[in-house]
């Protein structure tokens, strides 16, 4: 008898790849059901050929859910685990299309990038656990239905919900390492969460503000200084918030930075530069102005490149 109903929402990069590992590992050992929810021709796609993972880590190319469902409310119930992995601007609309399936058994991982993403899913679902995520993968849509993915495994850092801390969640990190993901669990990840957001925020503003790659950000003084000046008033926040970031977050980061090659662009960048309306400028800028003004801190830099990009 299967024992755990687990959704992965979204079939993009994250929810592709995860969902894919995880369909993968519980087709030779089926303990759980597997239900992805995909929309269009997404779910058209998957339906007829299944969902296909380029990638060396996957034993075979294509994998069939067990379920496979384009409406939320198909979700099959008890919901013990559900994966949201959509856009940032989407996960208002997923969350309160699903809060009616959340239970207080039911454990949530929204597994996308952002500083306040935690706060964003637990102001509309108020019931169940919420652990908080930081994500690494290097994989995105080739096409629909089909997901590359290239490099290391991908990794997720996972953190004890505030607000449930005596939830036993042993059994979802267990099944995420069973499938092949490389993770951490932790008492508290919300440092490594804003570790990441100094990165992705600061170069993928400024990248997408003067369509410049992470090599030139890192080059070019005037750029350089534009993402120092970001990273400053992000500083700033989480000083307040008594988060934990070393001292020397922004000389990391910048380090960091200058391990990717010169020419890498960030998805910001590729979305604004293309002329996409939707995109995730609001994850970066909208986060650290609501923050700031919350904490009383300046962020007049962000406010000044999130401007400069909405014009462009």
């Amino acid at each position: 008898m299967r024992t755990k109903n687990i959704t992965i929402i979204g079939l993009g990069g994250v929810g592709g790849y995860f969902g894919f590992k995880l369909a993968q590992s519980n087709k030779n050992n089926p303990d759980s059901e597997i239900t992805f929810a995909a929309r269009g021709e997404t779910y058209e796609i998957v339906k007829e050929n299944g969902l296909t993972l380029l990638s060396e880590e996957a034993a075979e190319a294509v994998i069939q859910p067990d379920h496979l469902i384009s409406s939320l409310s198909d979700i099959k119930e008890p919901a013990h685990l559900i994966l949201v992995c959509v856009k940032e601007y989407d996960l208002e609309r997923v969350c309160h299309e699903i809060k009616d399936k959340v239970t207080g058994d039911t454990i949530l991982i929204a597994l996308m990038n952002g500083a306040d993403i935690y706060d964003r899913v637990r102001k509309i679902i108020t019931t169940g656990t919420i652990l908080p995520a930081c994500v690494y993968v290097a994989s995105h849509i080739k096409t629909k239905g089909i997901v590359e993915h290239k490099g290391a495994t991908g990794k997720i850092i996972l953190g004890k919900d505030p607000h449930n801390k005596n939830t036993e969640a042993e059994w979802v990190i267990k099944l995420l390492k069973d499938s092949g993901a490389d993770v951490i669990y932790k008492e508290d990840n919300f440092a490594d969460i804003w570790t990441k957001f100094f990165f992705i925020a600061s170069f993928g503003m400024v990248s997408a503000r003067y369509n410049s790659s992470i090599g030139q950000i890192c080059e070019e003084g005037p750029l350089k200084e534009r993402a120092r000046k970001i990273m400053e008033e992000i500083k700033a926040i989480t000083d307040n918030l008594i988060i934990g970031i070393p001292s020397d977050i922004i000389e990391k980061t910048f380090e960091k930075a200058e391990s990717f090659p010169y020419g890498t662009p960030t998805s910001l960048q590729l979305d604004v530069n293309a002329g996409k309306e939707r995109n995730e400028l609001d994850l970066f800028a909208g986060a650290i102005i609501n923050y700031g003004t919350k904490l009383n801190t300046d962020t007049s830099e962000t406010q000044l490149i999130s401007n400069e990009i909405k014009g462009l």
